[in-house]
Formats: structure tokens, sequence, C-alpha cells
């Protein structure tokens, strides 16, 4: 993890994790060891089986809204998702 100050990274929560907050999303790790029931990946719809590594990610104010997710899954999701941002603004300019 980079040491700059303005990094989006930070370790928070309960039990302490690192998250990250960043263009209205919040982003927490699940270490292998803290996972230990099987979720299923809105990205892929696979199962998410426990001891493996993934990510929790919810929108900004709505914790209800969190889903498990595995790590290249929501990064391939967030791509597309700043990708139809980046069209939605270059329309209105």
């Amino acid at each position: 993890m980079p040491s700059d100050e303005r990094s989006p990274w930070r370790f928070r929560g309960e039990p302490l994790a690192l998250e990250w907050e960043a263009d209205g999303w919040h982003l927490r790790v699940v270490q292998p060891y803290r996972a230990l029931k099987v979720y299923r990946c809105p990205g892929c719809d696979q199962e998410i089986l426990p001891r493996t590594m993934h990510v929790v990610v919810w929108p900004e104010g709505s914790p209800q809204q969190r889903r498990h997710w595995h790590r290249p899954c929501w990064e391939r999701h967030f791509t597309e998702l700043r990708r139809g941002g980046e069209r939605g603004r270059r329309r209105r300019a």
C-alpha cells in the first residue's frame, strides 16, 4: 500500500480491515481467515467459498446494499461503471 496521505486506502471498522472509499463506493477487503461463509458473487454468479479472500462493496450511504464480490469481478465491474460515467460526462459537455 502506498504511503501517500492522499491514498483512498485506510484501516477502518470493527474488526479492523483495509477499506477504500472513492467515486461513491466503499470497499472492504475480507481476508481468508475472516471469510467463514459461502457468498454468491454478483459479478459472475459463482460461489465465493469460505477461506477465500474477496471484497465487500456497498454504495456510499447504503451499507444495507453491501455485496460480496471476487476481487477481479469487482475490478471489472468498477471499470465498466467508470467508463459509463465518462461517456455520460462527454455527452453532456
